[in-house]
């Protein structure tokens, strides 16, 4: 009966930690692709209303790369990517706003929450799709 605990208690670590995994390397993705962008939109003089879109599609990319690289676990995908990209958003809204101007709470905060967590679930079942086959 022990063995049967332990064991699902190591599962349920084992998951946890490849979520924080999954965070971290979204976020690394997300700051490499980020400093990319500056210098694309630096270099070739891309109009400032096209940032907002390319930050959304750089968070998106990082929360998928994040679920595939670290999701490995067979089950609840979904839930998994979820939580996935409800901690991304988080954390890179703390993130960037030290590396930026500072926290500014407005919808644009809501937005990046929304997205990410969507992001995550749509990231989370397409890991498990992939890792099952």
């Amino acid at each position: 009966m022990e063995e049967i605990a332990t064991a699902a208690a190591g599962g349920k670590r084992g998951y946890v930690f490849e979520i924080v995994k999954a965070v971290i390397v979204a976020l690394v993705i997300s700051l490499v692709l980020v400093l990319i962008a500056a210098f694309i939109i630096k270099f070739f003089n891309i109009p400032s209303g096209a940032v907002p879109v390319i930050n959304q599609v750089i968070r998106s990319l990082g929360i998928l790369l994040g679920c595939m690289i670290a999701l490995r676990r067979p089950g609840h995908g979904w839930l998994r990517g979820i939580i996935t990209g409800a901690a991304y958003s988080a954390l890179a809204f703390v993130l960037f706003s030290l590396l930026g101007d500072g926290f500014v709470w407005n919808i644009t905060v809501l937005n990046n929450v929304a997205i990410g967590t969507a992001t995550g679930l749509i990231s989370g079942i397409i890991a498990m799709l992939i890792r099952r086959n």
